[in-house]
């Protein structure tokens, strides 16, 4: 048994209080009144399909399913004694052999290397840290692009499933999103983000409007006011008053037993096969899996950078008096 420090348990008791508390309101909600609510007031409930032998069969004719990951992994200390390293991997479901990386790196010990991504930023006078945080948000977003196109170009694809919502790519590496938009668009290519990180608060928006909530309950997030709301094999479609125009189109999901949802959207030029590319999603998901589907899941797997990967690069190939001067945390070196 861990010696933990008494004042830690007491503060993580007091936090599991303060947080039943704040959901109250919420978790005492009749399931009934949340889905007669989102049914009135967010969108449609309607039920998924598995599709059968004949749609998969015309979908891996058609070129199959290109689904896209990314990961990323740092080593060292505070700024600007660190490496982060980036991957972004494509994978396609008819090809055996499919996999296409794509790679990069970012460190603030040699910033002149990003001089064309800073000019990229939109705000006037941003701070040192505005920078970092939008270096590193579009080299990971970037390679994922860049992993999707140059599928796109070796195996032409009927749809690519980037792992994540799609309107993260518009906001972090617009320049990019909008060349894979085009390409998709003129190739006539289905293209939709899958994400269980669901940060929207569309349903909390709309309580606090009605006012049947008060603060800081409108703020909750759908990922936690969809809880266990739809059945399995359910989807909620959102009504277009209730999405903000990004060019993209919205829906939430629940595609295993696990009581959460993902959240899956697409161009808005691809909006009428909306129901489609949902069923498709559900059948590609295993009944007893976290909710996303196989093929992404795999991808997940095979593009993550680990620790012990990370920590094997830097020993090979970069020298040791460079990793101990610069990249190595004091902390590290303690002997206790």
């Amino acid at each position: 048994m861990l010696d933990i420090n008494r004042n830690l348990k007491l503060k993580l008791s007091e936090l599991n209080d303060l947080l039943n508390e704040k959901y109250r309101d919420i978790q005492d909600v009749n399931s009934d009144n949340m889905r007669h609510f989102i049914s009135t007031h967010i969108g449609y409930i309607e039920t998924l399909e598995k599709l059968d032998n004949r749609n998969l069969t015309e979908i891996y004719e058609s070129g199959g399913v290109l689904a896209v990951d990314g990961s990323k992994n740092r080593i060292g200390g505070a700024y600007p004694h660190f490496v982060e390293l980036y991957q972004g991997l494509a994978k396609n479901s008819t090809k055996k052999e499919s996999n296409l990386f794509e790679v990069d790196f970012y460190t603030p010990l040699y910033g002149e290397r990003e001089r064309e991504i800073l000019k990229k930023i939109k705000k006037e006078n941003p701070s040192r840290e505005e920078m970092d945080t939008f270096v590193k948000n579009y080299k990971l977003a970037s390679i994922e692009v860049e992993a999707a196109i140059k599928g796109i170009e070796k195996f032409n694809p009927c749809v690519v499933m980037m792992d994540g919502s799609l309107i993260r790519y518009k906001i972090e590496c617009s320049d990019n999103w909008q060349r894979l938009k085009r390409i998709c668009e003129d190739k006539n290519i289905y293209l939709l983000g899958v994400t269980k990180d669901i940060k929207t608060n569309i349903i909390g928006n709309k309580l606090g409007e009605l006012e049947m909530v008060s603060p800081p309950l409108h703020c909750l997030y759908d990922r936690e006011l969809m809880y266990g709301i739809l059945e399995y094999g359910e989807i909620l479609l959102i009504k277009d008053e209730n999405i903000s125009k990004e060019g993209l189109s919205s829906c939430f999901m629940r595609t295993s037993k696990a009581p959460s949802v993902i959240g899956v959207d697409i161009l808005t030029s691809q909006e009428r096969h909306i129901r489609k590319l949902a069923n498709l999603v559900y059948t590609l998901t295993p009944k007893n899996s976290r909710g996303v589907p196989l093929w992404i899941d795999i991808v997940d797997k095979e593009v993550r950078i680990t620790d012990k990967m990370m920590e094997m690069l830097m020993d090979k190939y970069i020298d040791k008096e460079l990793l101990e001067k610069l990249l190595i945390p004091e902390r590290k070196k303690r002997t206790l």
